[in-house]
């Protein structure tokens, strides 16, 4: 993996279409969702280029992604379109101009900027805090190239520092959860602020999994995998091809 410090003060790719015009002064509305991410969203958005089909993930840091992709949209006529990777990322896309496709139509995208809850060496992540794991896993599988951005506050040098989500089928869940347990991990089922279970948008559960240093993610996403009744978990790897992570006032680009 190389790492590249860039300091804030960093120019626009010359070879980024013209019509692309980064703005610094973006609205505080903007930038608070994510933070210090703005920088690294920024900076993502110097790889579209005209008549690109783009990946839209979620979360709070890829959803400042989403309004300055669509700023362009909007205000600058930049022509692109996109698949969302969650419900939200589609309204919020459909609501700056961004022309939404599906699978049927494009089967593969140009690349796609995502967030991350953890990103560990070799650009081992896990994602899913939000509860989208399921499609966001299958838009970055389908994308020639995935862009995290990220603050530092989500480098860790070995996964599992925060809960690890598992998406199961609800009749499922119990058994699925003592298989987990017998993994290491303390299951439980993820609920909402008023109590009631949180059912993510393919109508499933999420198990989130603590307790336990991921110390080898392959060996445990393998584990994982084979138990009857998951339908995905949060362990990405092998997918992410550049991490722009905001680190004070620099911007360190990672690659595998």
């Amino acid at each position: 993996m190389s790492e590249i410090a860039v300091s804030a003060s960093w120019r626009v790719n010359a070879n980024a279409p013209s019509l692309i015009h980064v703005d610094t002064t973006l609205s505080k509305r903007s930038s608070e969702p994510a933070g210090g991410t703005l920088r690294a969203a920024q900076r993502a958005l110097e790889f579209v280029k005209p008549g690109m089909t783009l990946g839209l993930g979620s979360g709070s840091a890829a959803q400042l992604w989403i309004r300055l992709l669509g700023e362009q949209v909007r205000d600058h006529g930049l022509k692109i379109k996109a698949i969302a990777s969650s419900n939200d990322s589609e309204l919020l896309g459909r609501s700056y101009g961004i022309p939404l496709v599906s699978f049927e139509d494009y089967e593969l995208l140009d690349f796609t900027v995502d967030g991350a809850d953890e990103i560990a060496p070799r650009l081992a992540l896990i994602k899913g805090h939000g509860g989208n794991l399921l499609r966001e896993k299958i838009v970055a599988s389908a994308s020639r190239r995935l862009l995290i951005v990220a603050d530092e506050s989500r480098v860790v040098d070995t996964l599992g520092r925060s809960p690890l989500p598992v998406e199961v089928i609800p009749m499922a869940a119990p058994l699925v959860g003592r298989a987990l347990q017998e993994l290491g991990f303390t299951a439980r089922v993820r609920v909402q602020n008023d109590g009631t279970h949180f059912i993510t948008d393919e109508g499933n559960l999420i198990l989130d999994c603590s307790g336990l240093t991921i110390e080898d993610p392959y060996a445990i996403a393998a584990e994982i995998d084979a138990i009857v009744g998951v339908v995905e978990h949060g362990i990405f790897l092998d997918m992410v091809d550049i991490a722009l992570i905001t680190s004070g006032s620099d911007l360190i680009e990672r690659t595998r």
